[in-house]
Order: structure tokens, then C-alpha cells, then sequence
């Protein structure tokens, strides 16, 4: 049986440190996208609320989508460990 290291942070600690990241970094990047969109083809303020929009969208389908995987893999870890202790006891 594992035990756990005290180290949280190096292992799944990162994960949610990586999806908060993706999910702020793809606002930021898609708004200045547009804003540059923007300049380049004189339609602001459109392009910009477009990519803010393709941003904050795409972002959050990308963090359900890992913390839904997340969650299922920790109820078939929890799973796992109770079938383990079942068949121990």
C-alpha cells in the first residue's frame, strides 16, 4: 500500500495549479488577440469581446472537463481502496 509523502503540492498539488493557469491564460491571450485583430482591421471593439468570449469559454470547458477526469479518477481511487479493504477484513 502507498503511503503518502507529505508532498502534496509536487504531485497534485500542480494539477490544480496548471488548470487555474490554462483557465487565466487563455482569457488573457484570446483578449489580446482580438484586441490586435482589432487594430490591424479597424473593427474595434469587436474582435476583442469576440476573443475575450473564445477565451473564457474554451478556459472553462478545459477546466471542467480536467476536474471532472480528476474527480473520476479519485472516486476509482476511493473505490479501489475500499474493494482493498473489503477483501482484507
Amino acid at each position: 500500500m502507498q503511503q503518502k509523502t507529505g508532498r502534496w503540492w509536487s504531485s497534485e498539488g500542480t494539477t490544480y495549479l496548471t488548470m487555474g493557469m490554462q483557465l487565466a491564460l487563455s482569457v488573457i491571450v484570446f483578449f489580446f488577440l482580438g484586441r490586435w485583430l482589432d487594430g490591424m482591421l479597424e473593427t474595434s471593439p469587436w474582435l476583442m469581446i469576440v476573443g475575450l468570449a473564445l477565451g473564457i469559454v474554451g478556459g472553462f470547458i478545459k477546466f471542467f472537463t480536467t476536474a471532472v477526469s480528476l474527480g473520476r479518477k479519485a472516486n476509482g481511487e476511493a473505490e479501489r481502496r475500499r474493494r482493498e479493504k473489503e477483501v482484507e477484513d
